[in-house]
């Protein structure tokens, strides 16, 4: 994901990217035709906006993370003959309206609602003059971890340094076309007062939402009442108005030429204003992607000033950033639930996408999805034990530290050690640190009933006629065999190879409720592999002893 110089574009390559339905490919199709019969420009301009009215959450870092895909797909379409940009643009000159949910001193920062982000102190603490310069350095903190190819943009320095300028003079030129745009997407009562410029009062400072007076074109200003009630007379240049954030989206594109944005859903019945006043100002307004959005884990948007779902540290601290990147990937479109619950599945769909890439011919690698998060150079990782086995081994060994966790992994795969699986070994901390703080509270031991201790009794025999070497295979197929010998785990609706019925996964869930104290797990025979066939068999006698539900 770090946006690499180095693209692999041989013709096997440029051919399978030529057909490729992944989805970046799809979306740099759009900035292709865009230039159809044109001359290219001197770059093409990627966009991710920002609103730094609280800490950058997965969601921020998703956007730049898709964009960089798309970015890398176009590239890899055009010969990577034309020159790009991802600029990450942070509105920061925004006034802030509510204090966020978590910021250590809600009382410091009441005197300085609605002043510019940039202009409201630092409850943080540190270097950061300003809370908006503070959540910016952390958003950079965040890209820069992932190893992006960026250049960051602050709306305070283009709107101060006059980037903003000429087109800030042209939307006075087109105060009229603007307000025939904005005016039918508001109620009466915001019609009356409402104004695409928002003055910062010379006295207050504050972001002010106040009606114009007059709006001089020739002069380029605004004329409005400042709080006080006095008239007051700015220039829409320097820094002293700036744009609703509905128009500044237009604006942004018109001033900078932005080829491409991606957006969430709650933005896309506005998508069309952005447009037309985009083109208003003399832009083209740019392709657009629009996702769904992140959820947390009761189905509620995932928001920066309420800090529900997850940060990127906390995703971090249990997890590889490949498996968040691999998150961000996968299905768009589709709404997601974001909660940590989601992390062990993402780990372990990431080293199989991996592992299958160098099986693959390039046509699906172009459409795995680690092709697209490697800037088409995924790196050769051995990966013998899973995630969820992980997960599982410290479960049922109470493991506290890697040693404990290597002696099973190294007897189960031979000769592996930290040393030659040095990937292998930051799952090893990573589980442990998810198992202390997700697993362990959430475990609960059920004692088995008398079907129940039947059926573990009779896997217990099956286990004791294993030789303690044997494969998770063989510990799969004595484990069926004794559930087809219980009524209540026959599955009629299937056969077993000798023509028999099959087995109910209720047998397999029984089995880790009762030995794991966890609703559901990896594959039995693999796990009873890796933890061993002397110690599942202790495990079981535990449980028919009564010591584990105790």
């Amino acid at each position: 994901m770090a946006g690499s110089t180095d693209i692999d574009l041989t013709p096997d390559v440029l051919a399978a990217a030529a057909e490729s339905k992944a989805w970046p490919f799809e979306e740099a199709r759009k900035i292709i035709a865009r230039y159809k019969g044109k001359d290219w420009p001197d770059t093409i301009l990627f966009e991710t906006g920002y609103g730094p009215s609280g800490l950058p959450h997965i969601g921020t870092f998703g956007e730049v993370a898709r964009t960089t895909m798309v970015r890398h797909a176009f590239r890899v379409l055009t010969g990577d003959k034309v020159p790009t940009r991802l600029l990450c643009f942070s509105d920061d000159m925004d006034g802030m309206r509510k204090i966020p949910d978590n910021v250590p001193d809600r009382a410091f920062l009441e005197p300085h609602l609605h002043k510019p982000l940039t202009a409201v102190p630092n409850p943080f603490g540190g270097d950061y003059k300003s809370f908006g310069d503070h959540n910016n350095a952390m958003l950079c903190r965040f890209l820069d971890t992932f190893g992006f190819d960026y250049e960051f943009a602050s709306a305070t320095e283009y709107y101060k340094s006059g980037r903003f300028d000429d087109v800030l003079v042209r939307a006075v030129a087109h105060y009229d076309d603007i307000m025939k745009v904005m005016l039918p997407t508001l109620g009466p009562e915001r019609q009356a007062t409402y104004s695409p410029f928002l003055p910062l009062s010379p006295k207050t400072g504050r972001v002010l939402y106040v009606p114009m007076k007059s709006v001089d074109a020739k002069a380029g200003t605004i004329t409005f009442l400042d709080e006080d009630g006095e008239e007051t007379t700015l220039p829409v240049t320097g820094g002293a108005v700036k744009l609703q954030w509905k128009p500044d989206f237009g604006m942004r594109w018109a001033a900078l030429n932005v080829d491409f944005e991606m957006f969430g859903k709650d933005h896309q019945t506005n998508a069309v204003i952005y447009d037309r006043i985009c083109n208003i100002l003399g832009g083209r307004a740019p392709e657009h992607f629009v996702y769904e959005l992140f959820l947390d884990d009761i189905g509620q948007k995932i928001s920066k000033s309420k800090g529900n779902g997850i940060t990127i540290d906390e995703w971090l601290a249990y997890a590889p950033t490949e498996s968040l990147g691999l998150y961000m990937y996968q299905k768009p479109k589709t709404a997601k639930r974001l909660y940590f619950d989601v992390i062990p599945k993402a780990v372990d769909e990431y080293y199989t996408y991996l592992s299958a890439y160098f099986r693959q011919d390039w046509k699906d690698r172009l459409n795995n999805p680690v092709w697209h998060m490697h800037d088409g150079n995924p790196p050769k990782v051995d990966m013998p034990v899973p995630f969820s086995l992980l997960l599982n081994l410290v479960s049922a060994s109470n493991a506290q530290n890697k040693d404990v966790l290597w002696g099973f992994i190294s007897r189960y795969s031979k000769g592996a050690s930290p040393e030659t699986h040095p990937e292998l070994d930051r799952l090893v901390g990573y589980a442990i640190r998810y198992f202390d703080d997700f697993v362990r509270p959430a475990k609960v031991f059920r004692a088995a009933d008398d079907v129940e201790r039947h059926a573990l009794t009779v896997l217990l025999e099956k286990l004791e006629t294993l030789p303690d070497d044997a494969d998770g295979e063989a510990i799969q197929n004595a484990s069926l065999n004794a559930a087809r010998t219980i009524e209540r785990y026959q599955d009629h609706s299937k056969k077993s190879p000798e023509g028999g019925p099959g087995v109910s996964g209720a047998f397999f869930q029984m089995i880790y409720q009762v030995l794991i104290g966890q609703e559901r797990g990896p594959r039995f025979g693999s796990f009873a592999a890796l933890y061993g066939i002397g110690e599942t068999r202790a495990l079981i006698e535990k449980a028919l002893a009564g010591k584990l539900a105790a």
